[in-house]
This record gives C-alpha cells, sequence and structure tokens, in this order.
C-alpha cells in the first residue's frame, strides 16, 4: 500500500489555511484605537496629528543646561489615557513650543532599579502615566501631576513660567508690561 496520496493531500491543506489567513487578515479591521489600551506606534504621529515629538529634539540635559524649561510627558504607546493626553500635549507645543523644550518620554525605556540624576527624565518618573513636569528655567518643578490633567492648567503654569498674563485677562498670549507707564490715549 502506497502512502503517497498524503502529501498532496498535506500540500492542499496548507494551501487552504493560508489562503483563509490571509483572507481573514485581510478583512479584520484594525484591533486598536483611540478609546483601547492597544499598541498601535507613535500616539503623538497617530492621536495628536504630530509626529515632531517623538524623538525628542533636545535632551533634558541640554535644555537645563540653556536654561530652557522643559515640559516632561511620561507615557506608553499602549495606554488610553495617554493616546487621549497627547492631544493636549500638542496643543501646548503649538503655543509654547519655541519657548519651551517638549520632551515626551516613554516609560517604558526607563529602567526601574537605575539611580537616576536631576538631568535625566526618570529622575522625575513616578511609575503612573500619562505623568506631567514642568521644569522652569532655573532647573525647578513647577509641575508634577498624573493623569490626564487639563489643558488650562499647564497653560496656567506656563503662564507663571513666562511671566504672561492670566488667561481671564488675555486671549493672545502677551507678556506683562513691566512699565507701570501708563500709555492710555486720552480724548482732549
Amino acid at each position: 500500500m502506497s502512502l503517497s496520496w498524503w502529501k498532496p493531500l498535506f500540500r492542499l491543506t496548507l494551501i487552504l489555511v493560508l489562503l483563509l489567513t490571509s483572507l481573514v487578515a485581510g478583512v479584520l479591521p484594525a484591533q486598536a484605537g483611540l478609546h483601547d489600551d492597544h499598541f498601535d506606534g507613535n500616539i503623538f504621529a497617530l492621536y495628536a496629528g504630530n509626529g515632531s515629538l517623538v524623538p525628542p529634539r533636545i535632551s533634558l540635559a541640554e535644555s537645563l543646561k540653556r536654561q530652557k524649561p522643559a515640559l516632561l510627558m511620561f507615557y506608553t504607546e499602549d495606554s488610553r489615557d495617554c493616546k487621549e493626553y497627547s492631544g493636549v500635549i500638542s496643543q501646548l507645543q503649538a503655543y509654547y513650543g519655541r519657548a519651551a523644550n517638549f520632551i515626551p518620554v516613554s516609560s517604558d525605556s526607563l529602567l526601574p532599579d537605575v539611580k537616576y540624576s536631576p538631568q535625566d527624565p526618570g529622575f522625575y518618573y513616578k511609575g503612573r502615566v500619562p505623568q506631567t513636569v514642568l521644569i522652569d528655567q532655573a532647573g525647578q518643578v513647577v509641575l508634577d501631576e498624573k493623569g490626564k490633567i487639563p489643558f488650562e492648567r499647564v497653560d496656567d503654569v506656563f503662564r507663571q513660567v513666562f511671566d504672561l498674563l492670566p488667561r481671564s485677562e488675555s486671549v493672545e498670549l502677551r507678556r506683562r508690561i513691566v512699565n507701570e507707564i501708563n500709555t492710555e490715549l486720552v480724548q482732549q
């Protein structure tokens, strides 16, 4: 009795399995989205429309050396909260991106048992994402909060760092007048 019949049957079965797998893979939609904890890739490019944030243009050590404020945002690519919060970071960069350095830090890149210095982002990480840390020109932490914090909360602290008028007094970003001389126009 010859067993030569099983080879063609095995090949046919293998071809059918491969075709079925490729058909299902091509038809099913992606399983990730803004409101889930699935990995999608660069959350800033996908959900905030801002691929310029990652990788950061400058290190925290260099930002501190230049005495320029730095906003650290600790995140993971597979966190619903981080995905949703990435839009707030992008909005903040639109207003303050030229005056401050924005440094997103993937918490997955931080080593757990390493002693970090204040020039390293890992020094400020508290173990939860998203976490936002704003360091002023003098190297002092002026904001350190976990979770999705509102744009207005971070904006208020940026306004203090840059000595800008409060939002209630300003529609556009303007510096406070240093000189107290009244420059109003008066009728004569």
